[in-house]
C-alpha cells in the first residue's frame, strides 16, 4: 500500500460487484474511506464487509436517497472527496426495436443518475476543500453500434455532462475536478452472465476480435484509472476523458 489516496472520503455508486467493488477494494487499499452503495441490498452488504467499509444502499434515479446518503456522509466523515457514479445499466436495441420504458430506464441509471449525483455531492466537496468527481461512461460512449441506441445516447451524454461540470467547477470551486472514464468490455458478473446465457455463440471471442491487444477489460484495469483520477496525482486534469480500450477507438 503507497496511500495515493490517504485521508480522502470517496463515494462509489454500484458498488456491491464488478467495476464498483474492484474500485472500492484498490482505493481503500490506497488509504481511502470508501463508502459503497448500491440498489442490491443484500449484494451490498456483503461486499461492504468483506472489505471492511461502511455502506448505503441507494437507488442513483432517486435524488431523495442521494440528498440522504450525502447527508448521512456529512455528519459520519465531515467530508466527500471522491465521487465515482458507476453505477449503470445495459440494455435497448436499435432506434426502431427499442421501446420507449427501456429507453427511459437506461437513460435515467446511466445518465441522470450521473447529473444527481454531480449536483447533490458538489456543495460538500466543495466544503472539503477539494474533490475528484468520476463518471464511468463506456467505450459506447465513443464509438456508436447499431443496436446500442439508448446505451450509447446515455453513455454519450455522461460524456459531455462531465465536461460541463469540469468547467463549472473550475468557475466555481479551487480544487474540484471531474472526468470520465471509458471502458471496453469488461469481465464482470454481468459479461459472464451474457456469456452463459449464450454458451454456443462464442461471445467472448467475438469481442476480444474487436480490441486490438486481443483480451478483455479486467475490472483491477479501470479501478487503477480511477485510482489516479482520484489521488493527486491527476491534479492538472479535468473536462476530459480516459479511455480504456486496448486501441478499439484507434481502428
Amino acid at each position: 500500500m503507497s496511500n495515493r489516496v490517504k485521508n480522502k472520503v470517496g463515494l462509489i455508486t454500484g458498488a456491491a460487484q464488478g467495476l464498483g467493488k474492484e474500485m472500492a477494494r484498490l482505493l481503500i487499499e490506497e488509504g481511502a474511506q470508501i463508502v459503497m452503495t448500491d440498489i442490491n441490498e443484500e449484494l451490498l452488504k456483503k461486499s461492504a464487509e468483506e472489505l471492511n467499509a461502511p455502506y448505503y444502499v441507494l437507488d442513483v434515479t432517486k435524488p431523495g436517497d442521494w440528498q440522504s446518503v450525502l447527508g448521512s456522509i456529512e455528519t459520519e466523515f465531515s467530508q466527500l472527496n471522491i465521487l465515482i457514479n458507476n453505477a449503470g445499466i445495459g440494455g435497448g436495441g436499435d432506434v426502431e426495436s427499442c421501446d420507449l420504458e427501456t429507453w427511459d430506464q437506461v437513460h435515467k441509471v446511466d445518465l441522470d443518475s450521473v447529473f444527481y449525483g454531480c449536483k447533490f455531492s458538489l456543495p460538500l466537496m466543495r466544503k472539503s476543500g477539494n474533490g475528484s468527481i468520476i463518471n464511468i461512461s463506456s467505450i459506447s460512449g465513443i464509438v456508436a453500434g447499431h443496436n446500442f441506441s439508448a446505451y450509447n445516447s446515455a453513455k454519450a451524454g455522461v460524456r459531455h455532462l462531465s465536461k460541463s461540470v469540469a468547467l463549472h467547477c473550475a468557475r466555481t470551486t479551487d480544487l474540484v475536478r471531474c472526468n470520465s472514464i471509458h471502458p471496453v468490455f469488461t469481465r464482470t458478473e454481468i459479461l459472464k452472465g451474457l456469456f452463459d446465457m449464450n454458451p454456443d455463440a462464442d461471445i467472448e471471442g467475438k469481442l476480444i476480435k474487436q480490441i486490438p491487444i486481443r483480451r478483455l477489460g479486467e475490472p483491477i484495469d479501470i479501478a487503477y484509472a480511477a485510482l489516479f483520477l482520484a489521488s493527486d496525482e491527476s491534479s492538472m486534469i479535468t473536462g476530459t476523458e480516459l479511455v480504456i480500450d486496448g486501441g478499439l477507438s484507434a481502428q
